[in-house]
């Protein structure tokens, strides 16, 4: 994850709940985070919405980026939220 002794990355990443809804989250430690979502901790949105499916996620250099990105990601509608995920090389929507 990190290229430079001290460097952090920062990871912007979309899940598809159970429900078929898209959660977008940013983190440092991908693993970490997706044990939370599964356990039901953090995020209020995703709690009772598993189990999830990593479908995106993109490195940034660091948080102000990540945000950013997130940002423009929220904003995206549905459908455009599904073609960036299906075509990135995480992406596997159905």
């Amino acid at each position: 994850m990190n290229d430079k002794e001290g460097a952090v990355h920062w990871i912007v990443y979309v899940l598809e709940c159970a429900d078929k809804t898209l959660y977008t989250g940013i983190t440092t430690n991908l693993d970490r985070r997706l044990a939370e979502h599964a356990a039901g901790t953090r995020a209020r949105y995703t709690r009772g919405r598993g189990p999830f499916r990593l479908v995106y996620r993109e490195t940034c250099q660091n948080r102000a980026e990540a945000s950013r990105r997130e940002t423009m990601i929220k904003l995206l509608d549905r459908t455009q939220k599904r073609q960036l995920c299906m075509g990135s090389s995480t992406g596997r929507m159905q």
